[in-house]
């Protein structure tokens, strides 16, 4: 009775938190910002767009289940749906208070070729295309069987999502990309919160188990087969829970500054967008019954992140018209080059910030600048030269590059750095704005090596038995470089494989 009061409370105040919109309990990660102050904002990000849905009580907790998902995000309740769709009774475990991970912070969209929306919308697009243009945008590094896998399912899990209520028919284009594939919801809000929410329904609607604070700490082993999952609930009772496989979709790295210095000690003091929990725990776990990893070291930096509250300004800001602008009121760069490009451009700047400039048409069309704006990052002026103003930039500077950016778009030629992407529109309608921003970790693309049916492999390159994993603890898929849209896109796409491969395996059982 003690156990089931305790979980109550803790239920009661994690949906109080969300609700409120505001912070959970301090985190003693050594691996997150230094000052509880940082903490707690990280917090409050990492619930900041969860489900206000309660999660499962602790006393319906059962010791086996078909399956064991460790991991809310957008791969895990995906894994999870799947598997439930095949006649399969799955678990999903979070060891934060809320589900969502990392997918709850995406802001710019899903990338996805050939869609149904995409003809609907006279919009010209192939699965070769987008595979090329990935492809290019990795350095040519990228696992080209998981590459072609991900394009050849990017528009059925368009449709899948279609299909539970998930509807993402905004189109928009993102750095790297020739053609408009990025998918946001309808009213071209951010992606992430809406997705989580969709997701958390559909499994509340199914009777899938959701367990919070519940964080899983060993991957448990039977005669050379996975079995189940050691886990802390409420950071107090122990359990062992078994099941005839397991997913791992637990998320990457980027809060974990050890991991991040060990492999990239070049990236020490850089700011990270990732949510707290994001520590590469099932990284280490899956190593530790003999997984192996691959691309390690490929860590993303984004180019625009608010460096004080650690915030990704989402990829659609530029892809709807805006432009980085330097101290000097100039550009520097083509602002849809891929990340590492315009990151690169970025760090050559003497302060290695700058500013995303941006008129009211572009405040229309991406409607999470409501939430920038709420978070006190966008600075507004009436003309242009307030704005220089209040950007302490030069006015007359500004308004010249903003005026020879005007004409770049009517003649659909931009000479000074040919940007050739997210030129439907000009900077002309007034109030403008501008948001302060430097690089920051994003996204870790190496994590472990896994076969196309989500197979976690070992050193000699075969799978382990029972044991899956999807989404951003995987390796290999983005290579060097990620395309902004192509994690959500991931998350879906494997997510899916991950809970229809581990629903066979169990059958076959």
């Amino acid at each position: 009775m003690k156990k089931t009061t305790t979980a109550a409370l803790i239920l009661i105040l994690s949906v109080m938190i969300v609700i409120a919109g505001c912070g959970n309990s301090n985190s003693n990660s050594k691996n997150t910002e230094n000052k509880s102050k940082d903490n707690e904002t990280k917090k409050v990000e990492a619930v900041s767009g969860a489900s206000e849905a309660s999660y499962t009580p602790y006393d319906q907790l059962k010791d086996k289940y078909d399956i064991i998902i460790v991991g809310a995000g957008g791969a895990g309740m995906s894994a999870a749906l799947e598997a439930k769709a095949k006649g399969l009774n799955p678990v999903i475990l979070e060891k934060m208070p809320v589900a969502g991970g990392n997918t709850t912070k995406s802001s710019s969209g899903m990338n996805a070729s050939a869609t149904k929306f995409q003809k609907e919308q006279g919009i010209e697009d192939s699965n070769n295309l987008f595979y090329e243009q990935t492809l290019k945008g990795g350095h040519d590094t990228n696992d080209k069987e998981m590459l072609r896998f991900f394009v050849d399912n990017s528009a059925s899990a368009i449709d899948w999502l279609d299909s539970i209520g998930i509807r993402l028919n905004n189109i928009t284009i993102t750095g790297g990309m020739k053609e408009k594939r990025t998918h946001r919801p309808e009213d071209g809000s951010a992606v992430g919160q809406y997705l989580v929410k969709g997701l958390v329904k559909n499994l509340q609607e199914k009777g899938i188990p959701l367990f919070v604070n519940a964080d899983v700490k060993e991957i448990t082993q039977k005669d050379g087969k996975v079995n189940g999952v050691k886990v802390i609930f409420n950071q107090a009772d122990e359990k062992v829970i078994t099941a005839a496989a397991v997913v791992i979709t637990t998320g990457g790295f980027g809060s974990n500054k050890e991991m991040i210095s060990e492999v990239r000690p070049d990236l020490e003091g850089y700011v990270t967008t990732n949510q707290i929990g994001s520590t590469g725990d099932g990284i280490k776990m899956i190593e530790n019954v003999g997984g192996t990893t691959v691309d390690m070291d490929q860590i993303q930096v984004h180019p625009t992140v608010q460096q004080e509250k650690s915030y990704l300004i989402g990829e659609a800001v530029r892809g709807e018209g805006a432009l980085l602008i330097s101290s000097k009121g100039t550009r520097f760069t083509n602002e849809l080059n891929t990340r590492d490009k315009v990151t690169a451009a970025i760090n050559t700047l003497p302060e290695k910030t700058a500013f995303l400039v941006f008129d009211s048409g572009v405040k229309s069309r991406v409607k999470a600048i409501e939430q920038y704006e709420k978070m006190g990052f966008v600075i507004q002026g009436d003309t242009i030269e307030a704005l220089a103003k209040e950007m302490n930039v030069p006015a007359d500077q500004l308004k010249t590059t903003l005026d020879t950016w005007n004409s770049a778009v009517k003649a659909k030629s931009d000479a000074a750095f040919g940007r050739t992407t997210g030129m439907d529109n000009d900077l002309s309608s007034a109030p403008y704005f501008a948001i302060k921003i430097g690089p920051g970790v994003h996204y870790t693309m190496g994590g472990v090596k896994v076969n196309m049916n989500t197979e976690v492999l070992n050193k000699d390159g075969k799978p382990i038995t029972g044991l899956f994993a999807a989404g951003e603890v995987t390796g290999g898929l983005h290579g060097e470089n990620r395309i902004g849209g192509n994690s959500v896109a991931e998350i879906i796409i494997f997510g899916r494989q991950a809970g229809i491969k581990s629903a066979e395996f169990v059958k076959a059982q």
